[in-house]
């Protein structure tokens, strides 16, 4: 009787159990937009950290020592080539071009004297009534007074130059920097510290360097037999400047350094930029943005992708609608997108959002996007 009970506690059991499996829904599968991969052009931006000069960047110095007298510029100002600048005290070198003068008077007098001599000893000679070695004496006074004549000629040359010196005109247009040396202050040839520096900067120099396993791929990527070649087929380049915007007009590298840094490693190249309107200055940093085409590559958006200790994963769509986790590796960006080196092909499905809480193996109900989300 009790083993009857048993069986049926336990029959009741059964069916209570079963009833309650009935009654629970099965969850669909989740719809989840899925990017179909296929290969495609796109091009990739790199950017390297740049120091801009102006096109003529010049420090001023003076060319010989006295006191600073006068300063005809201001900071910041704009001045044409020729224009005076700074006015060193010229009392010294006036008093020294006189004197050079003087002597130069001097010498072109001993010259007339001494051809006056051998003039008149000419005739006497060839009457017999003065020796041969007399003329020669006079004549060789004369080759004496003439190199006198030369020197003095040099001298007052020197001393002009000098005087000339004491008025620092600009070499270039361009645009003043700081004026650390104020009126009344001594200046010399010696000084550490330039007077100022003159600027042109109508046209900038963006300088920037690879490392050798970039340069490798910069002449890779781009045609030609020699590196002018290669400079002559690479598109413009845009700067970016310090606060991210970039600079509206797009420059041109025209150069490439000779040889490998020995210390860093790099090679430097230099980026020309137009600057009509002075928006750059000698001294600014920002970035040179160099875009690279790329032919049949994979590119996925970014967001289409998870970062797990340092490695990025996608999520695969197999033919059964079942989702994997799958590494992949990147070559570069392009924009909000990545270019795919390995991991996916093209092909393949991706899941590109709504994965976070997704386990592997899990069934998802596949929604293609009407438009592709990874734009170029």
């Amino acid at each position: 009787m009790k083993t009857m009970l048993s069986l049926s506690l336990m029959a009741l059991i059964l069916i209570g159990c079963a009833n309650k499996n009935e009654d629970a829904p099965t969850a669909p599968p989740a719809t989840l937009p899925v990017l179909d991969v296929a290969l495609q052009s796109a091009s990739t931006d790199t950017e390297f950290p740049v120091a801009i000069q102006g096109k003529n960047d010049v420090e001023i110095r003076p060319q010989v020592n006295g006191t600073l007298d006068k300063i005809y510029v201001d900071e910041g100002a704009y001045v044409n080539q020729g224009s005076p600048l700074f006015k060193i005290n010229d009392n010294v070198y006036r008093q020294q071009l006189n004197n050079a003068v003087a002597g130069l008077n001097a010498a072109e007098a001993a010259l007339v004297n001494a051809q006056l001599e051998v003039d008149k000893l000419t005739p006497l000679t060839q009457n017999k009534v003065v020796s041969d070695y007399q003329l020669k004496t006079a004549k060789a006074n004369v080759g004496i007074a003439k190199a006198n004549v030369s020197a003095g000629k040099a001298a007052v040359a020197a001393a002009q130059i000098n005087l000339d010196y004491t008025l620092i005109k600009a070499p270039v247009s361009g645009y003043i920097g700081r004026l650390p040396k104020k009126q009344g202050s001594l200046v010399g040839t010696a000084d550490p510290e330039a007077l100022t520096r003159v600027s042109d900067t109508k046209e900038v120099y963006a300088y920037f360097s690879l490392g050798e396993n970039d340069f490798i791929n910069f002449k890779s990527s781009h045609n030609g037999a020699t590196i002018n070649d290669k400079l002559k087929n690479l598109p413009p380049v845009s700067l970016v400047l310090s606060d991210e915007s970039v600079y509206p007009q797009n420059g041109k590298i025209d150069m490439v350094d000779g040889q490998f840094d020995k210390t860093t490693g790099a090679i430097t190249l230099r980026a020309k930029f137009p600057n009509a309107n002075g928006l750059l200055r000698s001294g600014n940093t920002g970035k040179v943005r160099i875009s690279m085409a790329q032919e049949n590559t994979i590119v996925i958006p970014q967001d289409a992708t998870v970062e797990i200790q340092d490695k990025l994963y996608v999520f695969v769509v197999d033919k059964k609608n079942a989702v994997a986790r799958q590494p992949i590796s990147i070559s570069g960006k392009s924009g909000n997108n990545y270019l795919v080196k390995d991991g996916i092909k093209s092909g393949d499905r991706i899941v590109l959002k709504g994965f976070e809480n997704l386990p592997d193996g899990a069934v998802i109900n596949p929604e293609t996007p009407k438009k592709s989300v990874a734009k170029i």
